[in-house]
């Protein structure tokens, strides 16, 4: 992957998409916000999970990983608790695809900043503990007052100052299409492609562009994805609803950008997880087998 050439207007030179194999290579995962309501203190029908139960689930239904949100690890953790799920996770056949984290880099400089750039890089050195080679980060929203270019300057400063620590630790950083100053499609590629670093990519969350064609937008960040959340609806700009989501046509985007790696199921529809997650993750495996 060339070197970044810097922050300019769309269009100017910048970092090139991920170079791949000759073809996709799409491995199945489970991002545990799939089941976030069922994570500690009170849960629906008395049912719980932990994160070693989160585990056995994906490896009882097919998975190659298991993706480890990092909102449902027990306070104080440490280390030892991070060997513990590692080791577990190897025990089952499952790699660790990734973490997630949530976080705000498009502030000004100043105390809370640093406190965002510092968690971040804290979970840079979870993840290595862990052997998750990928983090999703979240980029975040204009600050009240500011504008738009002044917030992507900000955020693309943060992640190069994470980005460096993630070099040394060996684990990729994604940067989800997550609304804010990512909602489009262009301003994601801008700050990705600006970022100094071989070690930054896309978050690609398939369910996260609400313009008039979402897939196009999907297709356009796909050869800059390092991780993929497919989520199982799609809302399209200007409708009332939600619709299923083509999951022929997401796998085609990968297969065309040649994506190599994991993509995570992120269940978030009205529907019963436990009963709809078996038969997504069943229709991701048949779709990847095409």
């Amino acid at each position: 992957m060339a070197a970044g050439l810097g922050w300019g207007p769309r269009g100017a030179l910048a970092i090139e998409p991920f170079p791949r194999g000759p073809a996709a290579r799409l491995r199945l995962s489970l991002a545990a916000y799939s089941f976030r309501r069922y994570f500690g203190g009170s849960n629906p029908g008395g049912r719980a999970l932990d994160l070693f139960q989160f585990i056995d689930f994906c490896a009882e239904h097919g998975c190659d990983g298991t993706e480890l949100t990092s909102y449902y690890f027990p306070k104080g953790f440490d280390d030892a608790y991070l060997v513990r799920l590692r080791r577990h996770a190897f025990l089952r056949g499952l790699a660790v695809s990734g973490t997630a984290v949530g976080n705000t880099f498009t502030m000004p400089p100043g105390p809370e900043r640093d406190r965002q750039i510092a968690s971040v890089r804290e979970w840079i050195d979870h993840a290595a503990v862990l052997g998750a080679p990928h983090i999703r980060i979240f980029a975040g929203n204009v600050p009240k007052g500011g504008s738009l270019e002044e917030a992507k300057r900000q955020c693309i400063g943060a992640i190069e100052e994470c980005a460096a620590h993630a070099a040394r630790r060996g684990i990729f950083l994604g940067v989800e299409n997550h609304g804010g100053i990512v909602a489009e499609a262009a301003d994601l590629l801008d700050i990705v492609r600006a970022v100094k670093s071989p070690w930054v990519g896309i978050n690609l969350d398939t369910g996260n562009f609400h313009s008039a064609d979402p897939y196009a937008d999907l297709a356009a960040c796909a050869p800059y994805a390092v991780n993929v959340q497919v989520k199982v609806e799609v809302r399209r700009k200007g409708a009332s609803k939600s619709e299923e989501a083509d999951l022929a046509r997401l796998v085609g985007i990968l297969r065309e950008a040649r994506y190599q790696g994991y993509v995570a199921l992120e269940y978030e529809a009205a529907e019963d997880p436990w009963k709809a997650v078996p038969e997504w993750l069943r229709r991701m495996q048949a779709a990847f087998a095409v």
